[in-house]
């Protein structure tokens, strides 16, 4: 019998980054859910036309129960993850004080706690079954101080220094962990941050297919980590040996409102 398609799992969908992966893992042969908290409609269609069988959930990740929705939905589909991309997350701008405490909480929950809640329970699988592969999005912002983009900047410094443990405990496991680490990238992210108006925000960006592109063919060589771009990776060895009050300088004129009129 002819062995039977991978299944893949990738949340943040819809758009961007995730979406650019979810076509990568169809393209690959991959069966597919995906999740997000925003319409997956026009994105499940684009997969479908692939040849891949697609499962969409609109789900909120950044909460326990809509972590366990995702999950129940695994389990029902009888098959193992063999793929799982958490893409999940997004940003906010503007200096940490004037934010409302309650959109600030939902980054954290979402880029965090809900991200690694569903790699709790799929994990888990793969480490029993000893086989399977984890792409996490972390961010090049993970390695600097986000004066103006604080909460966010933190808690991709949590991603990418949680990737690299997880990948050590899980050694010889037949589970690797891969660290996708992008810099800007053209999607609806700084809108959605309330940072339009900033330097950052009117810059240049990626072009979120080839950085999809680095991230799986990094998370199927079992890399431990990647930075997508060769100026994205010049600013990365630089963070590396500058004083965090300077990167936080340095920030400030990326992300400051305003700084890019």
């Amino acid at each position: 019998m002819q062995d039977p398609r991978p299944l893949a799992v990738v949340t943040g969908a819809s758009s961007g980054i995730g979406y650019e992966l979810a076509k990568r893992c169809a393209e690959h042969g991959c069966d597919l859910i995906i999740a997000a908290d925003t319409s997956l409609t026009e994105a499940a269609q684009v997969l479908r036309a692939t040849g891949a069988d697609v499962a969409a959930i609109r789900v909120d990740l950044s909460t326990i129960d809509g972590v366990d929705q995702l999950y129940a939905a695994i389990s029902q589909a009888g098959r193992p993850v063999d793929y799982l991309l958490a893409n999940a997350g997004h940003g906010l701008g503007h200096a940490f004080l004037d934010q409302d405490f309650a959109q600030a909480r939902h980054v954290i929950d979402t880029n965090i706690t809900g991200t690694i809640y569903l790699l709790h329970l799929i994990g888990r699988d793969m480490r029993e079954r000893e086989q399977g592969r984890i792409l996490l999005t972390g961010s090049i912002a993970g390695l600097m101080p986000g004066s103006f983009q604080a909460v966010y900047n933190a808690t991709k410094a949590f991603i990418d220094s949680f990737s690299f443990a997880l990948r050590d405990e899980l050694k010889d496991s037949g589970v690797t962990v891969t660290c996708l680490m992008p810099g800007a990238t053209d999607t609806a992210f700084f809108e959605r941050a309330g940072m339009s108006d900033t330097q950052v925000g009117q810059s240049k960006k990626d072009d979120p297919a080839d950085v999809a592109k680095t991230g799986f063919e990094a998370m199927m060589r079992g890399e431990g980590d990647v930075v997508h771009g060769l100026k994205n990776k010049m600013q990365a060895a630089t963070a590396a040996i500058t004083p965090q009050s300077a990167l936080a300088r340095q920030h400030r004129k990326m992300a400051e409102p305003g700084s890019g009129d």
